[in-house]
C-alpha cells in the first residue's frame, strides 16, 4: 500500500469470474437433462466445478483482506455499500413472487374455479412443519446476534459456539424443507398455487443453503483467527444475509401457508 497514493483496493486479473459463469452456465444445462432425461451427470460436474471455484475464489479474498492488508476502511465501506445494494435487489427478487401469489390469490380466475386454494390443491397445514421452521429460523436469527454481540465483546469462545449453533438450525431447517417437499401433496405443475409456492419457497430455501455455506466459511475463519472486532466485515455481511433469510421466510410463513392455505 506504500506504493500507492490512494487507499482503494485495484483488484488483480482473476479468472475466476468467468470460470464461475461458464461453470454455472454448466450446471445449469445439468438441470435441464436432469429434469428431462433424468441424468445427473452433466449437473454434478457443474456443481463441483464451481465448488471448487468458490474455494478458490474466497481463498483469494481472504488472502486479500486478512493478510495483504488491502480492504482499508474506503475499501471496507465500499463493500458494505456493495452487500446493502445486493440485499436490496434480493428483496425486490422476492417481492415478485409475492407479487404473482397475491395477484393469483386476491382475485382468482374462472380457470382454478374462481377460489383460493385452487380446487383439488390440498395445501399444508401451517401448524406443522411450517411451523416448526419458523420457529428454527427464528431461534437461528437469535443465537447469530448473540455470536455477533459476542465477537463485539471479544468473547470469542461464545462466538464460535452460537455460531455454531446457528449452522446447526440452518441445516436442520435444510433437512425439514426438503421432508417437506417429499410429502407434499401438490406439485409445481398444479396451477398457480403450485408454481407460486414451489418457486418462493424453494428459491428460499437455496438462500437457506447459500446463508448456511456463508456461516460456515466464517466459522473456519474464525477458529482461524482472521477476525478481529475492529475487522470482521465478511463475518457481519454473512450476519446480514442471515437476517434477510429470515424476515423473508416470515412473510413467506404468513402469506403462502398460512393466509394463503385459508
Amino acid at each position: 500500500m506504500s506504493k500507492k497514493n490512494h487507499s482503494f483496493h485495484l483488484v488483480d486479473y482473476s479468472p475466476w469470474p468467468l470460470f464461475g459463469a461458464f461453470s454455472t452456465m454448466i450446471m445449469m444445462s445439468g438441470t435441464v437433462k436432469w429434469f428431462h432425461y433424468n441424468n445427473n451427470n452433466l449437473f454434478l460436474l457443474g456443481l463441483l466445478i464451481i465448488l471448487l471455484i468458490m474455494f478458490q475464489w474466497w481463498r483469494d479474498i481472504i488472502r486479500e483482506s486478512t493478510f495483504l492488508g488491502f480492504h482499508t476502511l474506503s475499501v471496507t465501506k465500499g463493500i458494505r455499500w456493495g452487500m446493502i445494494l445486493f440485499i436490496t435487489s434480493e428483496i425486490f427478487f422476492f417481492l415478485s413472487f409475492f407479487w404473482a401469489f397475491f395477484h393469483s390469490s386476491l382475485s382468482p380466475s374462472i380457470e382454478i374455479g374462481g377460489i383460493w386454494p385452487p380446487k383439488a390443491i390440498q395445501p399444508f397445514n401451517p401448524m406443522n412443519i411450517p411451523l416448526l421452521n419458523t420457529m428454527i429460523l427464528i431461534s437461528s436469527g437469535a443465537t447469530i446476534t448473540w455470536s455477533h454481540h459476542s465477537m463485539m465483546n471479544m468473547n470469542f469462545k461464545e462466538t464460535i459456539i452460537s455460531l455454531t449453533f446457528t449452522i446447526i438450525l440452518g441445516i436442520f431447517f435444510s433437512i425439514m424443507q426438503g421432508f417437506e417437499y417429499l410429502e407434499a401433496p401438490f406439485t409445481m405443475a398444479d396451477s398457480i398455487y403450485g408454481s407460486t409456492f414451489f418457486m418462493a419457497t424453494g428459491f428460499h430455501g437455496i438462500h437457506v443453503l447459500i446463508g448456511t455455506i456463508f456461516l460456515i466459511i466464517n466459522l473456519i475463519r474464525l477458529m482461524k483467527n482472521h477476525f478481529s472486532i475492529f475487522h470482521h466485515f465478511g463475518f457481519e455481511a454473512a450476519i446480514w444475509y442471515w437476517h434477510f433469510v429470515d424476515v423473508v421466510w416470515l412473510f413467506l410463513y404468513i402469506s403462502m401457508y398460512w393466509w394463503g392455505s385459508n
